[in-house]
């Protein structure tokens, strides 16, 4: 990925950066998915992104956080590389793991695989952050921070 970083990493000298473990998500690429080359045809990597982040975070827990806290998360900054084309009839693995960038914003470092792959496909870093229904940046309520903490071996703490 043209900016992920490694484990234990650091950002401006701040403190080492977690990471969750590893998601896996697989996906069955489609005829319509792809141009008129049998290729996967590039937005939709961005919707198997975000299937997986879904999956990460958990449907009930989106439809809890904006019926209940009136929140949700949108894409603040998306970094996405295609290395590989991705065929028709493919499933691939769409690997996740993320960090907490603060109470605020959340950072997906996401790859997609092809069967035997020996490198990824595609790379992404998609910044995420919490807002409320008026649009405007809000903390992620403590329960799901909790919640999305069991990813990771040592307790999140901002």
């Amino acid at each position: 990925m043209s900016q992920t970083m490694p484990i234990n990493s650091k950002v401006n000298d701040a403190k080492p950066l977690q990471y969750s473990k590893n998601y896996h998500f697989p996906v069955q690429i489609y005829y319509e998915d792809t141009d008129f080359s049998g290729v996967v045809y590039h937005p939709n990597f961005l919707k198997y992104f975000e299937r997986a982040r879904e999956h990460v975070i958990g449907a009930n827990s989106l439809a809890s956080l904006w019926d209940e806290h009136d929140l949700g998360f949108a894409v603040y900054r998306t970094d996405m590389l295609c290395h590989d084309g991705v065929e028709f009839a493919d499933i691939i693995d769409v690997r996740t793991r993320f960090y907490f960038e603060s109470k605020y914003r959340t950072v997906w470092l996401q790859e997609i695989w092809r069967p035997n792959g020996k490198k990824p496909a595609v790379t992404a870093q998609i910044e995420m952050v919490c807002m409320n229904k008026k649009r405007q940046l809000s903390p992620m309520p403590q329960q799901l921070i909790a919640r999305l903490g069991e990813a990771f071996s040592e307790p999140v703490i901002f």
